[in-house]
């Protein structure tokens, strides 16, 4: 069973392997423990067992959310967890005037989960990501 809860410091090593896994530019075990310190960032980890399997955050600025990652390991990819974990964002965002994301163009599982929970295209971020260097659709939730 997968368990939700709010990232902690200690977590930071463990989800920085995640990231190794999920992402070609991760982030570093410094990086988690500092947006666990980070006043304006919310992050939730999902936990099969003892073991983080996922885990989301954005960070919330004068009245926005900004989705920084959802991660889910590719063994555990398809089982929902990736829909939990922005359903809890979108909890956490009820006060929020829009919610917004960057997403590699060619990453159309993302793209398709965002639009099932009301995200809408809005522009390109042109060679936003490297390694490989893509463009980023920004997409938002929201009044805009």
């Amino acid at each position: 069973m997968i368990r939700i809860n709010k990232m902690t410091k200690a977590d930071a090593e463990e989800l920085a392997e995640l990231d190794r896994r999920c992402f070609s530019v991760p982030w570093s075990k410094k990086s988690f423990e500092e947006e666990a310190e980070n006043s304006l960032a919310v992050y939730f980890v999902a936990r099969d067992g003892k073991m983080i399997v996922a885990y989301s955050g954005f960070w919330r600025v004068c009245g926005q959310l900004q989705i920084t990652n959802v991660a889910v390991l590719p063994e555990f990819r398809r089982k929902g967890i990736a829909s939990t974990l922005v359903k809890k964002i979108i909890e956490e965002a009820k006060d929020a005037e829009t919610i917004t994301l960057e997403v590699r163009e060619s990453n159309e599982p993302a793209i398709r989960l965002y639009e099932r929970f009301s995200f809408k295209r809005m522009g390109v971020r042109k060679n936003f990501y490297r390694l490989p260097r893509e463009n980023a659709l920004i997409m938002t939730r929201g009044e805009l």
